[in-house]
């Protein structure tokens, strides 16, 4: 085997760049671990910062909480409710109600009728109006007050007056009063 200068120094370059591509590629696959290093700490700097942020947030909620709380103490004295405070249905609710002020709107009440009262309007289909005050078809107060005003007669509408005012106080009562009804009769 004879070598000569030529193929010598073909080797010796073709060595070099062996060499010096081993180096490159070391140095390559290094700079990508540090990198990769670099990436993990950026990400785990992040994943601190949430954490801080999170704990920041906590302490100000929990410092606020605190601050709430002895504010409430001092100036409001609100306490969380009990056992006993709680009411049993609507009956305990309504015993609670004031009674209504000057100039309050009337309430809203609806009917309740018996099975016994709405036999008869089954078999009659003409219904007359009633006044919920007097209790009298609406038909008939028409026709009292006009027989009254052909008749001229002023002192009977003071007297008519105050018999609208006593029926409205029954009614009042009659409506104020709660019927309590037994199980097993109706």
């Amino acid at each position: 085997m004879n070598l000569t200068r030529d193929r010598v120094q073909s080797i010796g370059w073709f060595t070099v760049l062996l060499l010096f591509g081993a180096l490159t590629l070391g140095l390559g696959l290094r700079v990508n671990a540090v990198k990769s290093q670099v990436h993990d700490t950026e990400r785990h700097i992040v994943a601190l910062r949430q954490d801080i942020d999170q704990l920041q947030t906590e302490f100000q909620t929990r410092s606020n909480q605190q601050q709430l709380k002895a504010i409430n103490d001092i100036d409001f004295g609100y306490q969380a409710p009990r056992a006993e405070q709680y009411i049993e249905g609507e009956r305990q609710l309504a015993a609670l109600g004031l009674p209504r002020g000057p100039g309050a709107p009337e309430p809203i009440r609806m009917a309740h009728g018996d099975g016994a009262a709405a036999e008869p309007a089954a078999s009659n289909p003409v219904i007359a109006m009633v006044s919920p005050i007097t209790g009298t078809p609406a038909n008939a107060a028409e026709a009292r007050g006009a027989v009254k005003s052909d008749s001229g007669e002023e002192g009977s509408g003071r007297a008519e007056a105050r018999t609208l005012v006593r029926d409205a106080a029954e009614l009042g009562n009659r409506l104020a009063r709660i019927k309590v009804a037994r199980a097993g009769t109706e």
